[in-house]
């Protein structure tokens, strides 16, 4: 069976719902004043197509650690959702064995923000909670509340220094609610 562009819509809304279902008792973001929706809606469109990704990743999180591993990954993305939406596959050389995983993100015309969901291979039956956000001044934020290790923690995405063919990201953990935050990995993309 080919992987369509109607097929692909068709799985990323099926994913996006299983999503909502996994978090729909988590607090709904607030609407944001001000938003250009027109514009916001295609935030993510500069993604569209393959990618080679460069990864450096912190060994341990949340643990004070210093040391770093790099690999790497591909990613390849297009849109859903009438271009409100976006699916991502991504492999990642991880040394402890590569995988594959999906991000989902989906804009909400209603609050102005982005959500942005993870779906991975090694936990096929679990979705991440999302982050929410969107871009100011050509940088992505997106934050989110989670768990790690049993104990709440806040996730930040952050997208920055994007061009036609390149692009970084970054996620930091927060232990205290966004007192302090640790970065523990980014990715380097440069279009393939």
């Amino acid at each position: 069976m080919t992987d369509t562009p109607t097929r692909r819509d068709a799985i990323a809304v099926t994913l996006a719902a299983a999503a909502f279902a996994t978090t729909a008792q988590a607090a709904a973001p607030q609407p944001v004043s001000g938003v250009d929706l027109d514009r916001h809606r295609h935030d993510f469109d500069w993604l569209v197509g393959s990618w080679k990704v460069r990864h450096h990743r912190l060994k341990a999180r949340l643990a004070g650690s210093t040391e770093w591993e790099d690999f790497d990954g591909t990613s390849k993305l297009w849109l859903t959702l009438d271009g409100l939406g976006t699916v991502d596959d991504n492999w990642l050389d991880i040394p402890s064995g590569a995988y594959r995983a999906v991000g989902i993100r989906a804009f909400n015309t209603k609050t102005g923000l982005w959500a942005i969901w993870w779906l991975d291979e090694r936990y096929a039956d679990r979705i991440e909670p999302p982050v929410y956000g969107g871009f100011k001044d050509g940088v992505g934020t997106f934050d989110g509340d989670d768990t790690f290790n049993g104990k709440p923690i806040k996730v930040r995405f952050q997208w920055s220094r994007i061009t036609a063919n390149s692009a970084h990201w970054e996620q930091a953990f927060s232990p205290d609610g966004g007192a302090t935050w640790e970065t523990n990995w980014t990715m380097e993309f440069t279009r393939a």
